[in-house]
């Protein structure tokens, strides 16, 4: 019983981080819901002439942290916005090469982002900064949500730039 082969050790990977990646857009929908129950909620309150004060935070809160937690998926299902005029119309091999090549710069581009966000979120915490509203939430989990998406992102871009390659080695 020796180790499984390259091949099928990388796919059992795609697979776990594709599953990731569908499990955490299940989580942004979720909390996409959850925001538009409270925003709607907060309008019925507020027509009956009581006050809140927050609201919409909590509901900033949860669409951005929906916005990053979806961000892997979105890239897994090529749900981004691509142009791809270009590579329509090159040879096979080229298209592979320029496949590979843009996914290597959203890597780098998400490696790089997360590790800024991930600055940003620790100075956040060691300060105990909080909004300036009556609430008040602390904002490093707010900042947290940028490291959190964009480095699960760049795990995506890893698996994408290996997908192409495993698809030709199993034809």
């Amino acid at each position: 019983m020796g180790a499984l082969p390259a091949k099928r050790r990388s796919c059992a990977v795609c697979r776990a981080v594709d599953g990731l990646s569908v499990a955490l857009a299940v989580v942004a929908a979720a909390l996409l819901v959850l925001a538009a129950i409270v925003v709607t909620w907060s309008v019925f309150w507020r027509a009956t002439g009581h006050s809140t004060w927050w609201e919409i935070e909590f509901s900033v809160y949860m669409m951005v942290a929906s916005l990053f937690l979806a961000s892997p998926y979105t890239l897994k299902t090529q749900g981004h916005v691509g142009v791809d005029l270009l590579s329509h119309y090159l040879p096979q091999h080229v298209r592979f090469r320029v496949a590979v090549a843009v996914s290597v710069i959203g890597l780098l581009v998400c490696a790089y982002l997360a590790w800024l966000g991930a600055g940003l979120a620790w100075e956040s915490y060691l300060k105990g900064e909080t909004t300036g509203s009556t609430w008040a939430p602390k904002k490093w989990p707010l900042f947290a949500m940028l490291p959190l998406g964009l480095g699960l992102t760049a795990l995506q871009y890893v698996v994408e730039i290996f997908r192409p390659q495993e698809r030709a080695a199993n034809e």
